[in-house]
C-alpha cells in the first residue's frame, strides 16, 4: 500500500474513532469509567481504537471498543445488532486471534445488569494474560 493510501486510511479510521467516542453507549461508558487511567492493574486501555491489518494485499482496520496493547486484549461490548452479526463477529474474532489479540465479548445487558461480574471476568483474564509466558 502506498504511503498516501495508508495516510488516507489512517485519517478515515481516526475520524470514525472520534465519532464512536462521542457517541458511546451507556454500557461502554460504564466499562470505560472503570478501566480508564490504568485503574485495572495499571493496564492502559484505549477507547475506540483502530486495529489495522492486511487481508490479501488490502489494508483495512477494525475498531475495537477497548484495547490494551500491553496484553493484546480487546474488549467488545455487544448491543442488539450483534445478534444479527454473529458470522462477521466470528470472522473478526478469528482475524484478531490471528494477529495475536485475545477478544473478550460481553453484552450491553450484562454490563448494565451485572457490571461487577463483568469486571471480575475481566480481572481474571488480565491475571491470566499477565502471568502467561
Amino acid at each position: 500500500m502506498s504511503l498516501d493510501k495508508r495516510k488516507e486510511l489512517s485519517e478515515v479510521a481516526k475520524k470514525l474513532c472520534r465519532e464512536l467516542r462521542i457517541n458511546q453507549t451507556p454500557s461502554e461508558k460504564l466499562i470505560w469509567d472503570r478501566i480508564r487511567n490504568r485503574q485495572l492493574f495499571g493496564k492502559k486501555f484505549l477507547r475506540q481504537h483502530p486495529i489495522f491489518y492486511d487481508l490479501n494485499g488490502k489494508e483495512t482496520f477494525y475498531i475495537s471498543d477497548f484495547f490494551c496493547y500491553e496484553l493484546k486484549l480487546v474488549i467488545e461490548v455487544d448491543g442488539q445488532i450483534h445478534k444479527y452479526k454473529k458470522r462477521s463477529d466470528a470472522d473478526r474474532d478469528r482475524m484478531m486471534n490471528y494477529l495475536g489479540i485475545i477478544v473478550f465479548r460481553i453484552t450491553n445487558e450484562k454490563v448494565l445488569n451485572n457490571l461487577e461480574d463483568v469486571l471480575t471476568s475481566l480481572i481474571n483474564i488480565i491475571i491470566k494474560l499477565d502471568n502467561s509466558p
